[in-house]
């Protein structure tokens, strides 16, 4: 039953994210307005973190079976993908690289401000 109540808070969660894109005329994923949602929720402690901790670890575990279809779309598409194969790798190493170092560099400026409260 527990599990059952964490899913529902994510699911309901992922529902308003929907609705959000729907209403606003932005080109904002539905999955991104509702982690934004999750955030702010956690963070102004509306929802704690242990009602959402279970299944989101669950999830986390199982993240990589949800990209087989994924995969297997793009082996589906190989024809289609075939004569710019180059350019999307280019393009995805490119992005990869540009993430990985955003993400490090706002991972470094929260530790760091995080720090100086604590001092």
């Amino acid at each position: 039953m527990k599990y059952l109540k964490q899913f529902l808070v994510i699911m309901i969660i992922s529902f308003v994210g929907e609705l959000l894109k729907i209403f606003l005329p932005l080109p904002v994923p539905a999955s991104i307005y509702g982690m934004i949602i999750l955030f702010i929720l956690l963070e102004t402690g509306l929802v704690k973190l242990g009602s959402v901790k279970g299944v989101g670890d669950f999830l986390i575990e199982i993240m990589p079976v949800m990209f087989i279809p994924a995969g297997v779309g793009l082996l589906e598409s190989w024809g289609v993908l075939q004569p710019i194969i180059v350019r999307v790798i280019s393009a995805t190493l490119v992005t990869t690289i540009t993430v990985m170092v955003a993400s490090g560099l706002a991972a470094q400026t929260i530790i760091r401000k995080g720090g100086k409260k604590d001092e």
